[in-house]
């Protein structure tokens, strides 16, 4: 059994979604013969921007959980954050394009911060009051 079980399944959920969004960006290279970087294509900026965007925030986002997890966080707190975190990239991955509906982008940022926000007080709490 895991120590960490919230940090460990938001972690694979993530992972996977890591690999369509890379996929996303393979197949676009794929269509358009492009080998490095967009080559003037839009839509194949948008699907590069909306992975790196990803890789940017994940990362801490999985530290700080796995962090406050492994310093005794409460479970169900962890989980709706780790849950919100996940819809909010979730959300991020339509709001990116030339015609993309700005709101889902906004909310994805928006959602993503929030939860490292928090994720990262708490571990502040934490770490302060031990």
């Amino acid at each position: 059994m895991s120590n960490l079980p919230v940090t460990l399944v938001t972690a694979s959920v993530l992972g996977l979604m890591f690999v369509w969004l890379s996929a996303r960006v393979i197949g676009g290279r794929v269509a358009n013969q492009v080998g490095i970087g967009d080559s003037g294509n839009t839509d194949l900026l948008y699907r590069i921007r909306t992975q790196g965007n990803f890789t940017e925030y994940v990362p801490i986002f999985l530290i700080v959980l796995g962090l406050v997890e492994a310093s005794g966080g409460n479970r169900a707190a962890l989980m709706v954050v780790a849950g919100v975190f996940l819809v909010a990239r979730v959300l991020h991955v339509p709001g990116m394009g030339a015609e993309a509906n700005i709101r889902f982008r906004q909310a994805g940022i928006i959602g993503s911060f929030t939860c490292i926000v928090a994720a990262s007080l708490y571990g502040l709490y934490l770490g302060l009051a031990a």
